[in-house]
């Protein structure tokens, strides 16, 4: 059984930073896709940025030059660095990780707000 468990969220100012932690149990964290998604009040889940499990990434166009994802197998550990942050960056942050299971936690609340 995977469990995902996010950290790293909270209240940050426009232009301002954080990083996002996804953790994963289990072993099959370095032959997993990974990724996040974000979910915006009244909006639908869009994704952020995926990653291969030999580190290719695909960005949402609107997170290039901003985020950067990356992961750590020894760690079973995945992150998500957030620079430039925006109000509408405002969301819950969702960690997937895709074998033949989509599996994903249970969400990180970040606000971008002055």
């Amino acid at each position: 059984q995977v469990q995902l468990v996010e950290s790293g969220g909270g209240l940050v100012q426009p232009g301002g930073s954080l990083r996002l932690s996804c953790a994963a149990s289990g072993s099959i964290f370095s032959s997993a896709a990974m990724g996040w998604y974000r979910q915006a009040p009244g909006k639908e889940r869009e994704l952020v940025v995926g990653i291969t499990r030999d580190g290719t990434a695909l960005y949402a166009n609107s997170m290039k030059g901003r985020f950067t994802i990356s992961r750590d197998n020894a760690k079973n550990t995945l992150y998500l660095q957030m620079n430039s942050l925006k109000p509408e960056d405002t969301a819950v942050y969702y960690c997937y990780m895709r074998t033949d299971i989509l599996y994903w936690g249970r969400g990180t609340q970040v606000t971008v707000s002055s």
